[in-house]
């Protein structure tokens, strides 16, 4: 253990590059289920709007994702990070738990999707587009601000 507190700058600036790179696409994935929804089942735009969101969720959300929770398990391991006794910790690690079930309800959206079973309106995934912005928010608040 006391190698994580020699390596925690670098895992920590690591854990941030990935929340960000998660961020990115739980941002972007249901933008573009937003245009897919739009698209006709079969028509050229709906193809390519598949491959779009198949690589992104493959490529770089899925990915990262794991980062996060791989680096964010270092950071709390390590000797002195977690207060374990604070409430902020626990309702931090409680949102990120949601934002990843998220993660899981777009992953099988876009399955619907690549199977042409969309049954949501575009209005539907304007709002879910909102969801990871306040989770975020939230999340960075309670990890910055420690208000509790």
């Amino acid at each position: 253990m006391e190698g994580l507190a020699d390596l925690y700058p670098w895992t920590r600036a690591l854990h941030i590059i990935a929340v960000i790179a998660w961020m990115a696409g739980m941002l972007y994935l249901p933008r573009l289920f937003v245009y897919h929804a739009g698209a006709a089942p079969g028509s050229e735009n709906s193809e390519m709007l598949k491959i779009m969101e198949r690589r992104l969720l493959r490529a770089i959300i899925n990915p990262a994702m794991i980062a996060v929770f791989l680096l964010g398990g270092a950071l709390l391991a390590t000797p002195g990070v977690a207060d374990w006794s604070a409430g902020w910790l626990h309702v931090k690690l409680a949102l990120v738990l949601v934002l990843s079930g998220l993660h899981g309800m777009l992953a099988k959206w876009r399955k619907e999707f690549e199977a042409d079973r969309n049954q949501r309106s575009a209005k539907f995934y304007r709002i879910v587009n909102e969801v990871p912005t306040v989770l975020i928010i939230a999340i960075v608040i309670l990890a910055v601000v420690k208000p509790f």
